[in-house]
């Protein structure tokens, strides 16, 4: 199969699918038309890297749609001054995209080798402003930090407040909460020690975390 343009592709999935998903803040767009996805995606998947679909990874992961991505990166609204906590690395490529619109980031993933692909490819797009961690996040990610944004890119099958608490006031919480086959994206900002304000985004469906929890319901 001959490789695509992948400079065509980009643009494409721009207009084609970002920018009609109702996704118009310029900053966001800037730097998902500069950043090369094919680099991140497995190598079997590249002519996919552009397509609007979920693309698998090594574990039984996946790897989100962009317009899901670019949606998720425009609610959070990451500053230049301020840091960013990423459940879920994978790819590495929304941790770039993150990256680029953030002060700093600090990515987490239950799967070593996840964050150690994640290093090379973001090393190789001269991007240093990204912390990975190896680590269990599923019920939340206590470091002694409080973070101005927190993206989870697995789904929850029930919401708890694991991550609220990590936010910062006026911090901006991007989670995908429910079952398949429709589940919700909510953005939830911290306003105050003790309250949080939620806004349901749009539904969708991703995988759910690995070790999410989950009530067991016992039928009689």
């Amino acid at each position: 199969m001959a490789e695509l343009n992948f400079e065509r592709a980009r643009f494409n999935m721009v207009e084609q699918q970002v920018r009609p998903w109702e996704v118009l803040d310029e900053r966001v767009l800037e730097v998902l038309e500069s950043l090369p996805r094919e680099a991140f995606v497995p190598k079997q998947y590249r002519n996919l890297a552009y397509a609007d679909i979920q693309l698998p990874l090594p574990y039984g992961e996946v790897m989100m749609e962009p317009r899901i991505e670019a949606r998720l990166l425009q609610a959070l609204d990451p500053r230049p001054d301020e840091s960013v906590l990423e459940i879920g690395t994978g790819t590495g490529f929304l941790s770039a995209c993150l990256a680029r619109l953030a002060g700093e980031v600090t990515s987490v993933d239950i799967q070593a080798e996840f964050c150690e692909r994640a290093t090379t490819q973001l090393a190789a797009q001269a991007i240093r402003n990204v912390r990975l961690e190896v680590g269990d996040a599923a019920q939340g990610w206590d470091d002694g930090r409080r973070y101005d944004a927190i993206a989870v890119t697995g789904s929850l099958p029930e919401l708890h407040k694991g991550y609220h608490y990590s936010l910062s006031i006026g911090g901006r919480l991007f989670l995908i909460v429910g079952d398949g086959p429709i589940m919700e994206a909510l953005l939830i900002t911290r306003v105050s020690e003790d309250q949080w304000a939620t806004e349901s985004l749009l539904d969708t469906s991703i995988r759910p975390l690995r070790n999410a929890r989950r009530t067991v319901c016992f039928k009689l």
